[in-house]
């Protein structure tokens, strides 16, 4: 009895081994096998050409003056997004058309000469070419260093080479126009208005010459201020004069030679005063060659009139040099935004291929083939127990 148990049991192990036997050679080692066979002697070779590449600015402080480049904004800029830039442009579809039209990209990458999981479908449609393209096209940024690394996988070392060097000549070429565009239409406002503040400013030096020769003004400010020096001059002469003939009446007669003398004197100086002041408020005769409003005018008008020329062609001069410090600045600016696309490493030229990594690929197949067959299989058994 003995020996039936233990034959019994030894036939139960062996069943319950094939059980589990035959399972794992139909679904883990055959699948194994076949993608071994296709990743050793299937699988067509690709070769990764790689360059390396970072943004550059201008030194703001070894070329322009120190206060100039804090004004203009030296130094503060953004490399970060100056690299993610670059990588969006890497993988937009302007780069794949271009390289397309100059490097007929998609009939390397649909060659039947390539096994049929590696190469492209030869009608695949533009957002399938866009995805085989970002897979076999990879763009790394270093974060500390923001260095841009360009990885482009195909078929042969030299195709390889000729894409990844044509997306860095592309992309520098992009980076440079950037630059000069915005400088350039930055630039051509400025200048526009500065050529707008400049015609202010001549119109109003022009206006402001024109009065003077209009009315044969040297400078109006000095020669009021010389026609009330008069005025004052003999104001304090009177005064002088009427305190003379005071005394002189405290101890002559009025018909005295000396009061009579001091009195004409004073009249004359009077009338003389009169005469200055009519001179200042007066409007002088009417010249028809003037404009309107420059008729009929006093001295007192015509000094009125000139401050305000003078207060227009001040405030022109002021926007002139405003507006001169923000061409300066805009060209600084200017300047300051041509960035430079400075190649590290170039392209480089494979002589292995590094894909497809024959031992990883099979390693990994076989761990996660393995993993989802044990998964499977405490399914199955729990399903068998929940159903006893």
């Amino acid at each position: 009895m003995a020996d039936i148990s233990t034959f019994m049991a030894s036939q139960n192990k062996q069943k319950i081994k094939s059980m589990i036997l035959r399972p794992f050679i139909l679904l883990v080692i055959i699948p194994l096998v076949l993608f071994s066979f296709y990743q050793l002697v299937i699988a067509s070779p690709r070769y990764q050409s790689q360059a390396k590449l970072i943004v550059k600015e201008p030194d703001s402080m070894s070329t322009l003056d120190p206060g100039l480049a804090m004004l203009s904004g030296f130094g503060v800029g953004s490399p970060a997004s100056d690299t993610e830039l670059i990588k969006a442009f890497i993988y937009s579809n302007d780069m794949l058309q271009y390289l397309e039209t100059n490097f007929a990209l998609i009939a390397h990458y649909t060659n039947r000469d390539y096994d049929i999981f590696s190469r492209l479908e030869s009608d695949a449609s533009v957002e399938d070419l866009t995805a085989y393209f970002e897979k076999h096209v990879n763009v790394i940024i270093d974060d500390k260093s923001q260095v841009v690394s360009v990885q482009v996988q195909a078929f042969q070392p030299d195709f390889a080479k000729t894409i990844n060097q044509a997306i860095v000549d592309r992309a520098e070429w992009y980076i440079n126009e950037i630059g000069h565009r915005l400088a350039e239409e930055q630039l051509a406002f400025v200048e526009q208005e500065f050529q707008l503040v400049d015609q202010k400013l001549r119109q109003a030096k022009k206006q402001l010459l024109g009065f003077q020769q209009r009315h044969n003004l040297l400078d109006p400010a000095a020669e009021g201020m010389a026609f009330q020096q008069i005025t004052y001059g003999i104001e304090a002469q009177i005064v002088t004069k009427r305190t003379q003939l005071h005394l002189l009446r405290n101890s002559m007669s009025a018909s005295a030679p000396l009061v009579i003398q001091s009195r004409s004197e004073l009249e004359s100086l009077e009338d003389q005063l009169s005469r200055q002041r009519v001179r200042l408020t007066q409007q002088r005769e009417d010249d028809p060659s003037l404009p309107e409003d420059e008729q009929n005018l006093s001295v007192s008008q015509l000094l009125a009139k000139f401050g305000e020329y003078k207060i227009d062609m001040e405030l022109a001069l002021k926007s002139y040099t405003s507006s001169q410090v923000s061409l300066e600045k805009s060209r600084i600016e200017a300047y300051r935004q041509l960035k430079f696309l400075v190649t590290v490493e170039s392209s480089t030229l494979a002589q292995d291929a590094k894909y497809p990594d024959v031992t990883y690929n099979i390693a990994l197949f076989f761990v996660l083939n393995t993993l989802l067959f044990g998964i499977g299989r405490i399914l199955l058994a729990t399903v068998n127990e929940l159903r006893r």
